[in-house]
């Protein structure tokens, strides 16, 4: 695969290194020279310093042989324009943009941006979900929102307890991916038996998600 990527900062850096020990082909787009130099030094790819947002910067990258544009500078605004660049006079098919403030997610999704990243949002439900007393926890949300992966853990007053897969109420939108139990991953297969401690993973239409937290609590 090759991959553009435009910000050279601690998520460029680690991104392009990433991509590298995958064996992709990757360019990196980053205005500070310094910075330039010193990832060009320690990872040996190639590196364009210059504005990502600029035509003549992306044609340089040969972003035409590209197959994945990530926009990852500290700007919300800047990360937009380059991601609309690339799809709209480039053609690329999917772009990535990194996302700082959460309140932008629904304006990049809906200007074409493919896939957002934020990492506010990410720590945030990783917070909520540590303290969250509600029978489900949102892992990620998938396909615009209108899916979601969550996670159920069983207690001893879970309606779920010592119930086969089979004999489970959910929405037929609804489908159990995986149990984990003692460290184990466990497929849900009907005859499996659900037991008090377990982690039951999810995926379900958004709208559904509370009929599968009323078969969980039970009553």
């Amino acid at each position: 695969m090759r991959a553009i990527v435009v910000g050279g900062g601690k998520v460029g850096y680690y991104l392009v290194k990433a991509l590298k020990e995958k064996k992709n082909q990757v360019v990196l787009i980053e205005k500070d020279e310094k910075i330039c130099r010193k990832i060009a030094e320690e990872l040996d790819i190639d590196v364009i310093c210059g504005d990502g947002s600029d035509v003549e910067i992306l044609k340089d990258a040969n972003i035409d042989e590209a197959e994945v544009v990530a926009a990852v500078t500290g700007k919300d605004e800047e990360n937009l324009v380059i991601c609309q660049m690339a799809k709209v006079n480039f053609k690329i098919d999917e772009t990535i943009a990194r996302i700082n403030n959460p309140k932008n997610t629904a304006i990049f999704e809906a200007l074409g941006v493919d896939k957002t990243v934020c990492s506010t949002q990410v720590i945030c439900n990783l917070i909520e979900g540590e303290f969250n007393s509600e029978p489900l926890k949102i892992i990620e949300s998938m396909n615009k929102g209108e899916m979601t992966l969550v996670e159920a853990k069983i207690d001893k007053k879970s309606a779920w307890k010592d119930k086969d897969v089979s004999q489970l109420k959910i929405p037929k939108e609804c489908v159990i991916l995986s149990i984990l139990r003692n460290g184990k991953v466990i497929f849900p297969r009907g005859s499996v038996n659900i037991n008090e401690g377990d982690k039951v993973l999810i995926i379900t239409n958004t709208d559904k998600k509370s009929e599968v937290e009323r078969s969980i609590i039970g009553g």
